[in-house]
C-alpha cells in the first residue's frame, strides 16, 4: 500500500496509525516543553531560535496529526487536544517537565536537561526521518521531505549548545553530564515501536528498532568523540512504555495546560 487513496487493509492501517500518532504525539509533547523556554531561555537570541524550532515542532505534529484526519481516524485538532492521557503514544521522555516550578509562576527550570534531551531527541528524529522518506506508506514519506529540511537546523542548533557546555566550566560539565544520565533513563521508549513492533516493521513503514538505535550511536560517535566521551548506552527496556499507553502525570498536567484554550472554543483552529 503506497498511497493514502488504496484501499488499506486494516492491519496497515493500524500499524499506520499508530506510528503516527507516536510521531505527532512526540513532536507535541516537545513542542510544549519547548515553548516553556519563552522568556526564559539564557539570552533574548536564544528565545527567539528556540521558539522558533518549537514552532517548527508544532508544524511537524499538526502535519502527522492531518494524516490522522485523511485516514479517516479523526479530526485533527480533536486528536492534539481531546485524547486522554492513556490514549497517547508518545516517549517518556517527551513528556518530562523542564525541572522545578511552574511557568506561570517561579520556574527553576535546566537549562542542561533541555540542551540534551533537545539534542538526543533532534538527532533520534534525524534517524527516523531519514527511514521515513522510502516508507512504504507515500503521505508519510512525502511529510518526512518537508520535515527533514526544518530539522537540519534544529540539529545544528542543539548540537552547538551541546559542545559548547560540555567544553566549558567545570560546573557546566556537571550539569551536563548528571542531565545525559536523566535522559538517558527514558531513552529506551524513543526509539520503541511498543506492541506494534512486528506490525510497522514488517510493513516497512520504517527501518527496525534496532537499525534506528545503531544510526543513532553512530552519528553520536564522532560528536563524544570530539569532546572526549562515549555514547551511552540506551536501555534495552524503558521503565515505562509510552507507546503502550503508560504514561507518568507530568503528561496528564501537560494536556490540561495545552488543551485549556481549546476546550474553551472546539470550533477555533490551534
Amino acid at each position: 500500500m503506497s498511497s493514502a487513496e488504496n484501499v488499506l487493509s486494516p492491519e496497515y492501517k493500524e500499524a499506520v496509525t499508530n506510528l503516527l500518532f507516536q510521531l505527532a504525539d512526540d513532536d507535541f509533547l516537545v513542542a510544549y516543553r519547548g515553548s516553556e523556554w519563552l522568556g526564559l531561555a539564557p539570552h533574548i537570541e536564544e528565545d527567539v531560535a528556540s521558539s522558533s524550532i518549537s514552532q517548527d515542532t508544532m508544524g511537524h505534529a499538526a502535519m502527522y496529526y492531518t494524516l490522522l484526519e485523511d485516514l479517516e481516524v479523526g479530526n485533527a485538532d480533536e486528536l492534539a487536544h481531546l485524547r486522554p492521557a492513556q490514549e497517547r503514544k508518545n516517549s517518556v521522555l517527551a513528556e518530562r517537565v523542564n525541572g522545578e516550578g511552574n511557568y506561570m509562576e517561579t520556574p527553576n527550570y535546566d537549562w542542561a536537561y533541555a540542551v540534551v534531551r533537545s539534542f538526543f531527541y533532534a538527532q533520534a528524529k534525524k534517524v527516523k526521518i531519514d527511514s521515513l522518506r522510502q516508507s512504504s506508506y507515500t503521505p508519510l514519506a512525502e511529510a518526512a521531505v518537508k520535515v527533514n529540511m526544518e530539522l537540519y537546523y534544529h540539529l545544528l542548533h542543539w548540537k552547538t549548545w551541546f559542545v559548547q557546555l560540555l567544553s566549558s566550566t567545570d560546573e557546566a560539565k556537571k550539569k551536563m553530564n548528571e542531565a545525559i544520565e536523566r535522559v538517558m533513563k527514558d531513552f529506551g521508549d524513543v526509539f520503541s515501536y511498543g506492541d506494534q513492533k512486528a506490525a510497522i516493521e514488517s510493513n516497512g513503514l520504517m527501518a527496525s528498532e534496532e537499525e534506528l538505535k545503531d544510526k543513532w550511536k553512530a552519528n553520536m560517535a564522532p560528536i563524544f568523540e570530539s569532546i572526549g566521551m562515549e555514547v551511552p548506552v540506551i536501555p534495552e527496556a524503558p521503565a515505562k512504555s509510552g507507546r503502550n499507553g503508560e504514561h507518568t502525570e507530568d503528561l496528564t498536567e501537560a494536556l490540561s495546560t495545552l488543551s485549556e484554550v481549546y476546550r474553551l472554543d472546539t470550533a477555533a483552529a490551534w
